[in-house]
Protein backbone atom coordinates (compact mmCIF):
# COMPACT_ATOMS: atom_id res chain seq x y z
CA UNK A 1 0.00 0.00 0.00
CA UNK A 2 2.88 2.32 0.40
CA UNK A 3 4.49 1.87 -2.80
CA UNK A 4 0.81 2.26 -4.41
CA UNK A 5 0.24 5.59 -2.39
CA UNK A 6 3.57 6.81 -3.69
CA UNK A 7 3.28 5.89 -7.35
CA UNK A 8 -0.50 8.05 -6.92
CA UNK A 9 0.92 10.89 -5.21
CA UNK A 10 3.86 11.13 -8.08
CA UNK A 11 1.99 9.93 -11.50
CA UNK A 12 -2.06 10.04 -10.21
CA UNK A 13 -2.40 13.89 -11.54
CA UNK A 14 0.27 13.91 -14.53
CA UNK A 15 -0.31 14.73 -17.89
CA UNK A 16 1.02 12.41 -20.86
CA UNK A 17 4.17 15.26 -21.32
CA UNK A 18 5.07 15.07 -17.12
CA UNK A 19 7.99 12.67 -17.28
CA UNK A 20 10.41 12.75 -13.99
CA UNK A 21 13.66 11.23 -15.30
CA UNK A 22 15.85 13.69 -16.63
CA UNK A 23 17.14 11.48 -19.26
CA UNK A 24 13.27 11.36 -20.39
CA UNK A 25 12.29 14.35 -19.60
CA UNK A 26 14.96 15.72 -21.91
CA UNK A 27 13.27 13.95 -24.86
CA UNK A 28 9.61 14.57 -23.78
CA UNK A 29 10.52 18.25 -23.86
CA UNK A 30 11.03 18.24 -27.45
CA UNK A 31 7.92 16.05 -27.83
CA UNK A 32 5.17 17.92 -25.45
CA UNK A 33 3.33 20.97 -25.36
CA UNK A 34 1.74 20.07 -22.16
CA UNK A 35 0.21 17.26 -23.15
CA UNK A 36 -0.11 17.78 -26.54
CA UNK A 37 2.54 16.46 -28.80
CA UNK A 38 2.41 16.53 -33.05
CA UNK A 39 0.10 14.49 -34.87
CA UNK A 40 2.13 11.66 -36.46
CA UNK A 41 -0.66 11.34 -38.79
CA UNK A 42 -0.79 15.22 -40.01
CA UNK A 43 1.38 17.95 -41.80
CA UNK A 44 4.09 17.24 -44.54
CA UNK A 45 6.40 14.11 -44.42
CA UNK A 46 10.05 14.45 -43.31
CA UNK A 47 12.19 12.09 -42.28
CA UNK A 48 12.17 11.69 -37.95
CA UNK A 49 9.64 15.21 -38.46
CA UNK A 50 13.06 17.00 -38.75
CA UNK A 51 12.78 20.17 -39.83
CA UNK A 52 12.27 20.73 -43.54
CA UNK A 53 14.60 22.88 -45.42
CA UNK A 54 12.72 23.40 -48.82
CA UNK A 55 15.60 25.87 -50.41
CA UNK A 56 18.12 22.67 -49.54
CA UNK A 57 21.96 23.68 -49.65
CA UNK A 58 20.56 27.17 -49.95
CA UNK A 59 18.90 27.63 -47.04
CA UNK A 60 20.65 29.88 -44.38
CA UNK A 61 19.88 27.28 -41.85
CA UNK A 62 21.63 24.75 -43.89
CA UNK A 63 25.07 26.16 -42.71
CA UNK A 64 24.13 25.47 -39.17
CA UNK A 65 24.04 22.03 -39.16
CA UNK A 66 25.55 18.52 -38.14
CA UNK A 67 23.25 16.33 -40.33
CA UNK A 68 21.55 16.34 -43.42
CA UNK A 69 18.90 14.07 -44.46
CA UNK A 70 19.02 13.71 -48.48
CA UNK A 71 16.33 11.95 -50.89
CA UNK A 72 17.75 10.38 -53.75
CA UNK A 73 14.32 9.20 -55.93
CA UNK A 74 16.57 7.65 -58.52
CA UNK A 75 16.88 4.30 -59.99
CA UNK A 76 17.70 4.01 -63.47
CA UNK A 77 20.52 1.88 -62.56
CA UNK A 78 18.81 -1.16 -61.83
CA UNK A 79 19.35 -4.66 -63.62
CA UNK A 80 16.13 -5.96 -62.44
CA UNK A 81 12.38 -4.47 -60.48
CA UNK A 82 12.36 -0.84 -61.02
CA UNK A 83 10.61 1.14 -58.20
CA UNK A 84 12.96 2.66 -56.13
CA UNK A 85 13.17 5.94 -57.06
CA UNK A 86 9.42 6.17 -54.76
CA UNK A 87 11.45 4.82 -51.65
CA UNK A 88 12.76 8.16 -50.31
CA UNK A 89 8.76 9.31 -50.07
CA UNK A 90 7.34 5.50 -48.66
CA UNK A 91 10.77 6.22 -46.40
CA UNK A 92 9.81 9.64 -45.31
CA UNK A 93 5.85 8.74 -44.76
CA UNK A 94 7.19 6.27 -42.03
CA UNK A 95 5.81 7.67 -38.69
CA UNK A 96 6.33 4.75 -35.74
CA UNK A 97 10.67 5.32 -35.29
CA UNK A 98 12.29 7.91 -32.94
CA UNK A 99 12.65 10.06 -31.00
CA UNK A 100 14.22 7.91 -29.19
CA UNK A 101 16.58 4.54 -29.78
CA UNK A 102 16.07 2.30 -26.56
CA UNK A 103 19.08 -0.05 -27.09
CA UNK A 104 21.41 2.85 -27.54
CA UNK A 105 19.65 5.04 -24.79
CA UNK A 106 19.30 8.35 -26.46
CA UNK A 107 17.47 10.88 -28.87
CA UNK A 108 19.63 11.84 -31.50
CA UNK A 109 17.78 14.93 -32.37
CA UNK A 110 18.75 16.40 -29.49
CA UNK A 111 22.40 16.00 -29.87
CA UNK A 112 22.86 17.28 -33.26
CA UNK A 113 21.34 20.09 -35.24
CA UNK A 114 19.28 18.28 -38.32
CA UNK A 115 17.48 18.46 -41.19
CA UNK A 116 15.72 17.37 -44.05
CA UNK A 117 16.65 19.09 -46.77
CA UNK A 118 14.62 17.66 -49.26
CA UNK A 119 16.12 15.57 -52.61
CA UNK A 120 18.63 16.05 -54.99
CA UNK A 121 17.88 18.79 -58.23
CA UNK A 122 18.29 16.53 -60.91
CA UNK A 123 18.15 17.83 -64.25
CA UNK A 124 17.27 14.77 -66.18
CA UNK A 125 15.06 11.84 -64.83
CA UNK A 126 16.04 9.83 -68.32
CA UNK A 127 19.92 10.39 -68.22
CA UNK A 128 22.05 7.95 -65.81
CA UNK A 129 25.24 9.78 -66.09
CA UNK A 130 23.93 13.52 -65.49
CA UNK A 131 22.14 11.89 -62.50
CA UNK A 132 24.77 10.59 -61.05
CA UNK A 133 27.25 14.08 -61.43
CA UNK A 134 24.20 15.45 -60.04
CA UNK A 135 24.22 13.27 -56.86
CA UNK A 136 28.17 13.84 -56.39
CA UNK A 137 27.66 17.36 -57.01
CA UNK A 138 25.04 17.81 -54.27
CA UNK A 139 26.90 15.82 -51.89
CA UNK A 140 30.03 17.59 -52.54
CA UNK A 141 28.70 20.99 -51.81
CA UNK A 142 26.82 19.02 -48.26
CA UNK A 143 30.55 18.00 -47.24
CA UNK A 144 32.18 20.87 -48.02
CA UNK A 145 30.07 22.85 -45.56
CA UNK A 146 30.82 20.36 -42.36
CA UNK A 147 27.40 18.44 -42.92
CA UNK A 148 27.38 14.88 -42.36
CA UNK A 149 24.89 13.43 -45.34
CA UNK A 150 22.57 10.45 -44.61
CA UNK A 151 20.57 9.49 -47.98
CA UNK A 152 17.88 7.62 -48.61
CA UNK A 153 17.32 6.29 -52.23
CA UNK A 154 17.16 5.20 -55.07
CA UNK A 155 18.92 2.41 -56.35
CA UNK A 156 22.36 1.24 -54.58
CA UNK A 157 24.39 3.09 -58.15
CA UNK A 158 23.44 6.02 -56.14
CA UNK A 159 26.56 5.06 -53.24
CA UNK A 160 29.21 4.95 -55.95
CA UNK A 161 28.77 9.05 -56.51
CA UNK A 162 28.37 9.63 -52.71
CA UNK A 163 31.11 8.15 -52.22
CA UNK A 164 33.06 10.29 -54.56
CA UNK A 165 31.97 13.15 -52.32
CA UNK A 166 32.53 11.32 -49.06
CA UNK A 167 35.74 10.04 -49.72
CA UNK A 168 37.07 13.05 -52.56
CA UNK A 169 40.18 14.15 -50.10
CA UNK A 170 40.84 10.24 -48.13
CA UNK A 171 39.65 6.64 -49.26
CA UNK A 172 36.89 5.68 -46.56
CA UNK A 173 36.22 2.66 -45.07
CA UNK A 174 32.68 1.33 -45.30
CA UNK A 175 29.65 -1.06 -43.57
CA UNK A 176 28.07 -2.51 -46.04
CA UNK A 177 24.70 -4.87 -45.18
CA UNK A 178 23.28 -6.24 -48.40
CA UNK A 179 22.34 -9.60 -50.26
CA UNK A 180 25.18 -8.47 -52.61
CA UNK A 181 28.55 -7.35 -52.82
CA UNK A 182 28.11 -5.11 -55.91
CA UNK A 183 31.23 -5.44 -57.09
CA UNK A 184 30.70 -6.55 -60.41
CA UNK A 185 31.70 -4.75 -63.78
CA UNK A 186 30.05 -2.61 -66.13
CA UNK A 187 27.25 -3.88 -67.81
CA UNK A 188 25.98 -2.74 -71.31
CA UNK A 189 28.36 0.36 -71.66
CA UNK A 190 27.56 1.71 -68.39
CA UNK A 191 29.55 1.70 -65.15
CA UNK A 192 26.34 3.34 -63.20
CA UNK A 193 24.25 0.36 -61.99
CA UNK A 194 23.35 -1.14 -58.62
CA UNK A 195 25.69 -4.40 -59.00
CA UNK A 196 28.80 -2.75 -59.22
CA UNK A 197 29.11 0.51 -57.54
CA UNK A 198 31.88 -0.71 -54.59
CA UNK A 199 34.66 -1.60 -57.42
CA UNK A 200 34.26 1.65 -59.17
CA UNK A 201 34.46 3.28 -55.71
CA UNK A 202 37.46 1.59 -54.86
CA UNK A 203 39.21 2.13 -59.00
CA UNK A 204 38.47 5.77 -58.31
CA UNK A 205 40.20 5.87 -55.52
CA UNK A 206 37.51 6.77 -52.43
CA UNK A 207 36.95 3.81 -50.81
CA UNK A 208 39.79 1.74 -48.84
CA UNK A 209 38.96 -1.85 -49.88
CA UNK A 210 41.01 -3.28 -46.37
CA UNK A 211 38.69 -1.37 -44.06
CA UNK A 212 35.91 -2.84 -46.65
CA UNK A 213 33.25 -5.44 -44.94
CA UNK A 214 29.92 -6.77 -46.59
CA UNK A 215 27.53 -8.76 -44.45
CA UNK A 216 24.83 -10.80 -45.06
CA UNK A 217 25.73 -12.17 -48.54
CA UNK A 218 24.22 -14.72 -50.89
CA UNK A 219 22.17 -15.93 -53.61
CA UNK A 220 23.07 -16.94 -57.43
CA UNK A 221 25.18 -13.82 -58.12
CA UNK A 222 28.69 -14.90 -56.09
CA UNK A 223 30.06 -15.61 -59.07
CA UNK A 224 30.25 -11.77 -59.90
CA UNK A 225 31.67 -10.72 -56.43
CA UNK A 226 35.53 -11.94 -57.10
CA UNK A 227 36.39 -8.34 -57.27
CA UNK A 228 35.80 -8.15 -53.78
CA UNK A 229 37.89 -10.96 -52.34
CA UNK A 230 40.26 -9.83 -55.02
CA UNK A 231 41.16 -6.12 -53.47
CA UNK A 232 40.67 -7.58 -49.83
CA UNK A 233 37.27 -6.57 -48.87
CA UNK A 234 35.95 -8.62 -45.90
CA UNK A 235 32.89 -10.76 -47.15
CA UNK A 236 30.25 -12.38 -44.66
CA UNK A 237 27.84 -14.40 -46.12
CA UNK A 238 24.32 -14.88 -44.20
CA UNK A 239 25.15 -18.76 -43.91
CA UNK A 240 28.39 -17.29 -41.92
CA UNK A 241 26.52 -14.45 -39.84
CA UNK A 242 24.09 -17.45 -38.29
CA UNK A 243 27.25 -19.50 -37.33
CA UNK A 244 29.02 -16.72 -35.88
CA UNK A 245 26.50 -14.73 -34.00
CA UNK A 246 25.71 -10.96 -34.29
CA UNK A 247 28.29 -10.27 -31.83
CA UNK A 248 30.99 -11.81 -33.77
CA UNK A 249 30.29 -9.98 -36.91
CA UNK A 250 30.38 -6.49 -34.66
CA UNK A 251 33.66 -7.37 -33.33
CA UNK A 252 35.03 -8.08 -36.76
CA UNK A 253 33.41 -5.37 -38.51
CA UNK A 254 34.42 -2.29 -35.81
CA UNK A 255 38.18 -4.12 -36.16
CA UNK A 256 38.19 -3.52 -39.68
CA UNK A 257 36.83 0.38 -39.64
CA UNK A 258 39.17 1.15 -37.07
CA UNK A 259 39.40 4.12 -35.99
CA UNK A 260 39.27 5.84 -39.52
CA UNK A 261 36.29 7.86 -41.15
CA UNK A 262 33.73 4.77 -42.44
CA UNK A 263 30.27 5.31 -44.00
CA UNK A 264 27.89 2.58 -43.79
CA UNK A 265 25.23 1.73 -46.38
CA UNK A 266 22.01 -0.72 -45.85
CA UNK A 267 20.51 -2.07 -48.80
CA UNK A 268 16.94 -3.35 -47.47
CA UNK A 269 17.42 -6.34 -49.53
CA UNK A 270 19.76 -7.57 -46.92
CA UNK A 271 16.65 -8.74 -45.42
CA UNK A 272 14.78 -11.78 -46.05
CA UNK A 273 11.84 -11.13 -48.14
CA UNK A 274 9.55 -12.43 -45.80
CA UNK A 275 10.34 -9.07 -43.74
CA UNK A 276 10.91 -6.82 -46.81
CA UNK A 277 9.80 -7.84 -50.17
CA UNK A 278 9.53 -4.32 -51.15
CA UNK A 279 12.49 -4.08 -52.70
CA UNK A 280 14.45 -4.54 -57.10
CA UNK A 281 16.38 -8.10 -56.37
CA UNK A 282 15.00 -9.94 -53.20
CA UNK A 283 16.96 -13.26 -51.93
CA UNK A 284 15.39 -15.63 -49.65
CA UNK A 285 17.68 -16.37 -46.93
CA UNK A 286 18.50 -13.27 -45.46
CA UNK A 287 18.93 -11.32 -41.95
CA UNK A 288 16.17 -10.98 -39.85
CA UNK A 289 15.14 -7.01 -39.11
CA UNK A 290 16.45 -7.42 -35.13
CA UNK A 291 19.95 -8.78 -36.48
CA UNK A 292 20.31 -5.98 -38.92
CA UNK A 293 19.35 -3.45 -35.77
CA UNK A 294 21.84 -5.44 -33.85
CA UNK A 295 24.43 -5.23 -35.69
CA UNK A 296 24.14 -1.59 -36.74
CA UNK A 297 23.35 -0.64 -32.67
CA UNK A 298 26.74 -2.28 -32.22
CA UNK A 299 29.05 0.12 -34.21
CA UNK A 300 28.15 2.15 -31.49
CA UNK A 301 31.30 5.17 -31.68
CA UNK A 302 33.02 4.51 -34.98
CA UNK A 303 33.54 7.74 -36.79
CA UNK A 304 30.52 7.87 -39.28
CA UNK A 305 31.07 10.35 -42.32
CA UNK A 306 27.72 9.42 -43.76
CA UNK A 307 25.32 6.63 -44.66
CA UNK A 308 22.45 5.61 -46.84
CA UNK A 309 19.49 3.03 -46.70
CA UNK A 310 18.37 1.89 -50.59
CA UNK A 311 16.45 -0.18 -52.18
CA UNK A 312 13.54 0.66 -50.79
CA UNK A 313 10.69 -0.18 -53.85
CA UNK A 314 7.07 -0.10 -51.50
CA UNK A 315 4.59 -0.45 -54.91
CA UNK A 316 5.83 -4.31 -54.29
CA UNK A 317 4.81 -4.53 -50.50
CA UNK A 318 1.25 -3.91 -49.48
CA UNK A 319 2.06 -4.05 -46.11
CA UNK A 320 4.23 -0.90 -45.54
CA UNK A 321 6.69 -3.29 -43.60
CA UNK A 322 9.81 -2.69 -46.31
CA UNK A 323 9.73 1.14 -46.13
CA UNK A 324 9.24 0.88 -42.12
CA UNK A 325 12.13 -1.45 -41.68
CA UNK A 326 14.11 0.98 -43.95
CA UNK A 327 13.09 4.15 -42.24
CA UNK A 328 13.84 2.61 -39.20
CA UNK A 329 17.71 0.85 -40.26
CA UNK A 330 18.18 4.60 -41.42
CA UNK A 331 17.39 6.12 -37.69
CA UNK A 332 19.91 3.67 -36.19
CA UNK A 333 22.63 5.10 -38.75
CA UNK A 334 21.25 8.65 -37.95
CA UNK A 335 22.09 7.80 -34.20
CA UNK A 336 25.70 6.66 -35.07
CA UNK A 337 26.07 9.60 -37.32
CA UNK A 338 24.22 11.34 -34.43
CA UNK A 339 27.10 10.07 -31.60
CA UNK A 340 30.03 10.69 -34.03
CA UNK A 341 29.08 14.43 -35.05
CA UNK A 342 28.66 15.12 -31.25
CA UNK A 343 32.50 13.52 -30.70
CA UNK A 344 34.11 16.01 -33.12
CA UNK A 345 32.04 19.13 -31.67
CA UNK A 346 33.28 18.13 -27.81
CA UNK A 347 36.90 17.47 -29.48
CA UNK A 348 36.74 21.59 -30.59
Amino acid sequence: MIELKRLREKYGSAAGGDIFDPKFKAVAAAQFTGDRRQWPFAGVSTFLDLPYLAAGIAADEFKHLDLAVVGVPMDLGVTNRAGSRLGPRAVRAIERIGPYEHALGMAPSTLVRAADIGDVPFRSRFDLSACHADIEEHFKAIVHAGVIPLAVGGDHSITQSILRAVGENRPVGMIHIDAHCDTSGPYEGSKFHHGGPFRQAVLDGVLDPARTIQIGIRGGSEYLWEFSYDSGMTVIHAEEFASMGAEAVIAKARAIVGNGPTYVTFDVDSLDPAFAPGTGTPEIGGLTPLQAQTVLRGLRGIDVVGGDVVEVAPQYDATSNTAHAGAQMLFTIFCLAALAADKRKAAG
